[in-house]
């Protein structure tokens, strides 16, 4: 199936599912979004929680929904095979419980994907050979087809029906590689309701912003006239400079009392929508500024962890055994990414959860920066003597139940972009965004400690700085990474280390036995 089934939950089931690998490649499965209370085996990004499951290989998957709602989505989180293996994961409230807004007379998960005319590894490895940007996807997708506005897929386009009065609750996820999405539904207005499997303090707004990896379930009322209209999708592009795919993907709101065409296989055209510009940021920021917890919410204030963490591109010079093929990034340099100036690299014989647990050394370090290792004006003109970072396997250590602020701080090396930086095992509240260099001095008075909004993806403003916070309370090791698989590839990531607590509880379970071997 593509996209692949949907799981549909309760808050409080527990999931047994097992993963057989019939691809000729590598893979595993991140279930995006689960907080995996003490179950970290089961998170699922390669060589972080586990080795990939082998072609031919099976791998069962073992966690518990602890007080999540809404919806969430899993994808493969192995090279780039997430292009096209991905699918919802919808948790419903428990049994005798209901939504905090009128129950909606129907649902639909709708998937935006990303959509290569090759196969996505071959565009990864060509990348990774040459050094340059890997080529931009040909089409967008919803649920899996790229709609009326490409050459042939017109007759497959997916229409979503709808009733004259009826509400329906329509829960959008970005499954795409590497873009932000603008989504919308001509004529309709959307009432958000939430995101990332957190309820949201509703409010309405023609238009949403999704970076990849994120969720956001909106309200939509059939209070227009009966006719068709296009749901459609396009780039949030907010890199000035690097090329995307300008292409818009469309689904069709079908009201079931719309009047029959005269004569047969003439369809009525659906109104379509008008879209933000490709880099209308403002929209973005009025967008993501609305968001707020449904109620007062208990932030941690007292913090014992303040960690800055830079996040951005890099260039690395061509190195002396390389040939000119192999670096064809601008002017003879090979793409790079970093977070505090330290590009992840992977192991490649032990995950580092496997490392950590049996004491495994050498596999990685603990030393990631708690701060930029160099202070520079992080948005500005950035000299180029600092667009080479170092590569390493570093890892930052929490102390069980330490309560941790970060600030991710874009930067402008080689471009500024919006990244959606996203923590495995963890929601955290987003307190505050902003542009520019964030300012320990004046930037705290914008700080939201009543009601902000509890998600697992932060987009980072374009050349600005977003403020988490959340408290260790899960044993394991958590990817923190760009989730444009473009930069994680680049090395746009970094991981957590958090040590057992006290007693059974408060400690990571056992691997599982068919846990799978490097």
């Amino acid at each position: 199936m593509f996209p692949g089934p949907t799981l549909e939950i309760n808050n409080g089931d527990t999931l047994v599912v097992k993963v057989t690998n019939k691809a000729r490649y590598n893979v595993t499965i991140h279930w995006h979004g689960v907080r995996q209370m003490r179950t970290a085996w089961a998170d699922g990004p390669e060589f972080v929680t586990q080795c990939p499951i082998r072609p031919g290989a099976s791998y069962t998957y073992r966690f518990t929904i602890q007080g999540q709602e809404g919806t969430l989505w899993w994808h493969a989180h192995s090279s780039w095979l997430r292009a096209t293996v991905y699918g919802a994961l919808i948790i419903h409230p428990r049994e005798g419980s209901s939504y905090p807004f009128p129950k909606p007379n129907r649902e639909t998960p709708v998937l935006l994907g990303e959509w290569w005319d090759a196969n996505p590894i071959d565009v990864v490895r060509q990348a990774t050979r040459t050094g340059a940007a890997p080529n931009v996807s040909d089409a967008y997708t919803i649920n899996g087809q790229p709609g009326d506005l490409y050459n042939c897929s017109s007759k497959d386009t997916v229409i979503v029906p709808i009733d004259s009065g009826e509400t329906h609750l329509i829960r959008v996820i970005n499954s795409g590689l590497n873009q932000p999405l603008f989504f919308t539904i001509a004529n309709h207005s959307f009432t958000v309701v939430g995101a990332d499997a957190s309820y949201i303090k509703p409010f309405t707004t023609s238009v949403i912003m999704l970076g990849p990896g994120q969720t956001t379930d909106v309200l939509i009322k059939g209070d227009q006239a009966p006719a068709r209209y296009y749901m459609a999708a396009r780039a949030y592009a907010s890199a000035p400079t690097a090329p995307f795919d300008n292409t818009t993907t469309t689904a069709i709101l079908e009201y079931k009392s719309v009047p029959c065409p005269a004569k047969k296989g003439q369809a009525i055209r659906p109104v379509m929508p008008s879209l933000p510009a490709y880099n209308d940021t403002n929209t973005v920021t009025a967008f993501t500024t609305k968001f707020r917890s449904p109620q007062k919410v208990e932030v941690p204030t007292e913090i014992d962890e303040n960690l800055y963490f830079t996040v951005g591109l890099g260039l690395n010079n061509c190195p002396k055994n390389f040939n000119s093929n192999q670096c064809q990034g601008p002017n003879g340099t090979r793409f790079t990414a970093s977070m505090n100036n330290v590009s992840f690299v992977l192991p490649s014989n032990f995950s580092l959860l496997q490392a950590h647990h049996q004491g495994i050394p050498g596999v990685f370090t603990t030393d990631f920066p708690a701060n930029p290792p160099l202070k520079f004006d992080y948005t500005g003109n950035v000299s180029r003597s600092l667009w080479q970072p170092a590569p390493g396997t570093k890892v930052y250590n929490l102390k069980y139940g330490s309560r941790v602020q970060i600030v991710v701080q874009g930067t402008s090396i080689f471009t500024v972009e919006n990244h959606p930086i996203h923590l495995h095992g963890y929601d955290f509240y987003i307190i505050a965004e902003g542009f520019g260099n964030f300012n320990p001095r004046t930037d705290t008075s914008k700080f939201n400690l009543v009601d902000p909004p509890l998600r697992n993806t932060v987009s980072v403003p374009v050349a600005g700085w977003a403020v988490i916070r959340f408290v260790a309370d899960n044993p394991g090791v958590w990817l923190m990474h760009c989730h444009l698989d473009v930069h994680i590839t680049w090395g746009l990531a970094m991981a957590f280390l958090v040590e057992n607590g006290v007693g059974e509880l408060e400690s990571l379970q056992a691997p599982p036995l068919d846990l799978p071997q490097c």
